[in-house]
């Protein structure tokens, strides 16, 4: 099944956009939530889940996901679900203390974790 990133993380982008599909987006953590909400809407099924890794959603203000490349025409109901209930998870979080003004570096490293969760997902797809 081909796959698509759906990111904002500019470092992954930079890193996976010559070798897959991605789509990048310039929002918060929830923004990118609700894009890839979206893209469930549409037809795409969510590859791995949106809320992995030990961060929080009010400690960093990266996500990124991998979804089918295509749709297929209809909402997998599994994918909306765990897409929904994060967005949900996220905004609990988000309402509890919000994400820090973190410094560059903090929101390279930040950066960094995400593209290193994301490059492992990849990875395990690869030898599946």
């Amino acid at each position: 099944m081909k796959e698509l990133i759906v990111t904002n993380n500019p470092l992954v982008n930079e890193k996976f956009n010559a070798v897959m599909d991605v789509e990048y987006r310039e929002v918060d953590f929830l923004g990118i939530l609700e894009v890839m909400r979206d893209r469930i809407h549409s037809g795409h099924k969510l590859l791995t889940h949106p809320l992995s890794s030990s961060l929080k959603p009010n400690e960093t203000p990266y996500k990124s996901a991998i979804l089918s490349a295509k749709s297929f025409g209809s909402v997998d109901f599994e994918s909306l679900s765990i897409i929904e209930s994060s967005i949900e998870s996220t905004k609990k979080f988000q309402r509890d203390k919000k994400t820090p003004n973190w410094s560059p570096n903090c929101l390279e490293d930040f950066q960094v974790i995400d593209s290193s969760v994301i490059e492992q997902a990849v990875d395990m797809k690869k030898h599946m």
